[in-house]
């Protein structure tokens, strides 16, 4: 049985993570109040045997009583013997303000003395406890909702694994470092296919750039180097039991570099008994 926990900031996409488990046979409840969580999942585990196997329920700003003792709550979970996890959603700022006013939407936390990006950062204030326990945190600055229902499903059919997950995503600087990343590498310094003129259209995947890349003699030293801090430290995070990795590797646009030595990082470890996957922000 698997019980998840989603929450975020206000306008980072709940619903649409909800909605993506509820699509994949999780029994959903939105913004159940915090009180009733404990009651719940006592009545999902006495319930299991009738086909209630896996739920999620979501929790947000104004369920001020389970923030307060996020700790005790989560803790009180774990003696019921519930396998939970926490899936966090975030974006940026900037990001989440186009997002209120396209929609015009009001922010729970606003009010006639409470402006909108004060609003917001109260929030990000009051979530911290859930952010800090997440076991996923997602960052949806660049995500669009169909990319966000495909991340939260490989989350979600991951943990059917006891295996932990590594996810590898290639990203442009230019367009905001992740904000769910565990690890952030810059490959800025290697050279750039960009001003190849007949590689400047395409990307990382492509065999023009990969044979450009592989010439260079820098490239595979770099690569070698994110491997190895990989390997080293994996093992320790297996140790506390973390089940999902983020690495993320950046380059100015996110095309070409980033791309390449993302891929291929997923490629050496997916040839390990290991659970990868990878992501190219900004190709998609």
């Amino acid at each position: 049985m698997k019980f998840f926990i989603v929450s975020g900031l206000s306008g980072s996409g709940k619903s649409i993570a909800l909605q993506a488990l509820e699509d994949m046979g999780y029994y959903c409840i939105d913004n159940l109040p915090g009180v009733l969580i404990p009651h719940f999942a006592q009545q999902v585990l006495a319930q299991s045997e009738y086909g209630l196997d896996n739920c999620a329920v979501s929790i947000d700003s104004r369920n001020r009583g389970f923030l307060e003792t996020v700790p005790e709550n989560l803790q009180e979970l774990g003696k019921l013997g519930m396998d939970y996890k926490v899936i966090f959603l975030e974006a940026e700022e900037s990001v989440l303000i186009k997002r209120y006013s396209e929609t015009r939407r009001k922010h729970p936390l606003t009010g006639p003395d409470t402006p909108l990006v004060e609003g917001i950062r109260r929030e990000k204030e009051l979530l911290s406890p859930l952010s800090d326990a997440a076991t996923r945190r997602i960052d949806t600055s660049n995500t669009t909702s169909q990319e966000l229902r495909s991340l939260v499903r490989d989350f979600a059919g991951g943990e059917l694994s006891s295996a932990p997950t590594l996810l590898f995503e290639s990203f442009g600087y230019k367009h905001g470092t992740p904000l769910d990343a565990d690890f952030v590498f810059d490959v800025r310094c290697l050279p750039n296919p960009f001003w190849n003129s007949e590689l400047r259209s395409l990307s990382g995947l492509d065999t023009k750039v990969i044979d450009f890349l592989e010439d260079q003699n820098e490239v595979p030293r770099m690569i070698d180097d994110v491997r190895n801090f990989v390997e080293e430290w994996l093992p320790h995070f297996k140790n506390e039991n973390r089940s999902y990795i983020t690495i993320a590797i950046g380059c100015t646009g996110g095309q070409h570099r980033s791309v390449y030595v993302a891929q291929k990082l997923a490629d050496y470890f997916g040839a390990q008994p290991l659970n990868v996957q990878v992501r190219h922000r900004e190709l998609t």
